[in-house]
C-alpha cells in the first residue's frame, strides 16, 4: 500500500483519535507512547510493508514485532484501519474477552507476530524470525520496533550481537527515541545514548531521523532495505504524547487514562488537526 504523504498524515491523525478514545474507554492503556510511535507504524502499515489481512500467515509477507508492548493501541489502530479487523472492534480494547489485549497476544489476534508484555524480547524474536526466512529462502523483511527506555535491558544488545553476527541485513529495527520513560527522563534514570554509535559498535548500520516526518522515515526504511551485509536500526527523534498539548513531553501521560476533561480537550484538539490537513 504507497499512499502520498498527505494521506499518510490524515491516517496518523485517525489513529491518535482511535487511541484516545480506546483508552479512554478501557480507563487503562498507554497513550505517550502510542503517540510518539504512530508515524513509524503508519509508515510500515501503509507505505512500507508487504501484507495481506485476509491472509495474515501469508509466508511471504514482512514481519513486524512491537517490542515496546505498552504501545499496541496505535498498532492495533493502523491494522483496523489496513483491514484486519472491523474499526469497531478497537472500542473492545482492554475488554474481558477482547482480542485487542493490554499487550499483543499473538494466540488471539491474526497479524500479531508475536505476543509481548516484558520489554527487551522483541529483538530477539525478530532475529529469530529473519534467520527462520533466510533458511526458508523468503526475500521479506523483518521489521522491529523498541522503546528507547527499553534499550536499558541487557537482551537487546545480546540479541543486536547476534543480528550482526548473522548479518541480517533483511531485519530493520526502530528506536522511539522520546526520552521519556515511566518514572521520567531516560536522560536521567539510565543514559542510553549515544544509541546510533552504540549500535554501530555492535555492527549494525545507523540512521536518524524525524520520527514524525513521514518523507524522512520512509527515505530512511527505503536506505535500509538496500543494505547487503548488516542489519540497521533507525533512530528516530519523537515526542512523547505528540500533537496533544498537555500531553506532549509529559512521561505522566506515559500510562494514564485521560479523565472526562482531558479526552474533551484532547479529542478537540485532534479533530482540528485532521481538518487543518483537509478532507
Amino acid at each position: 500500500m504507497l499512499l502520498k504523504e498527505t494521506e499518510l498524515k490524515k491516517l496518523a491523525n485517525k489513529v491518535r483519535i482511535h487511541v484516545l478514545k480506546m483508552v479512554f474507554s478501557a480507563q487503562s492503556g498507554h497513550i505517550g507512547g502510542a503517540f510518539s510511535s504512530t508515524e513509524m507504524l503508519v509508515s510500515l502499515y501503509f507505505h512500507e510493508m508487504n501484507f495481506n489481512p485476509k491472509k495474515p500467515d501469508w509466508s511471504e509477507r514482512d514481519h513486524f514485532i512491537l517490542s515496546k508492548g505498552h504501545a499496541c493501541a496505535a498498532q492495533y489502530a493502523c491494522m483496523a484501519l489496513a483491514g484486519y479487523f472491523s474499526e469497531n472492534e478497537l472500542m473492545t480494547f482492554r475488554k474481558l474477552n477482547s482480542r485487542l489485549q493490554g499487550h499483543p497476544a499473538a494466540h488471539d489476534l491474526p497479524g500479531i507476530e508475536a505476543s509481548n508484555g516484558p520489554l527487551g524480547f522483541g529483538l530477539s524474536i525478530a532475529n529469530g524470525i529473519a534467520l527462520g526466512k533466510r533458511l526458508d529462502k523468503i526475500n521479506s523483511f523483518t521489521f522491529v520496533l523498541m522503546g528507547d527506555g527499553e534499550l536499558q535491558e541487557g537482551m537487546i544488545w545480546e540479541a543486536a550481537m547476534n543480528s550482526s553476527q548473522h548479518k541480517l541485513n533483511k531485519l530493520i529495527a526502530f528506536v522511539d527515541w522520546n526520552n521519556l520513560q515511566i518514572d521520567g527522563k531516560v536522560s536521567e534514570i539510565k543514559e542510553v545514548s549515544p544509541i546510533s554509535k552504540k549500535f554501530e559498535a555492535f555492527g549494525w548500520n545507523a540512521l536518524e531521523c524525524n520520527g514524525h516526518d513521514f518523507n524522512e522515515l520512509i527515505s530512511a526504511i527505503q536506505k535500509a532495505k538496500q543494505s547487503k551485509e548488516k542489519p540497521t536500526v533507525i533512530v528516530c527523534k519523537t515526542i512523547k504524547g505528540k500533537d496533544v498539548s498537555f500531553m506532549e513531553n509529559q512521561c505522566d501521560w506515559h500510562g494514564v487514562a485521560p479523565n472526562q476533561e482531558q479526552f474533551d480537550k484532547a479529542l478537540n484538539e485532534l479533530i482540528i488537526k485532521g481538518e487543518s490537513l483537509g478532507k
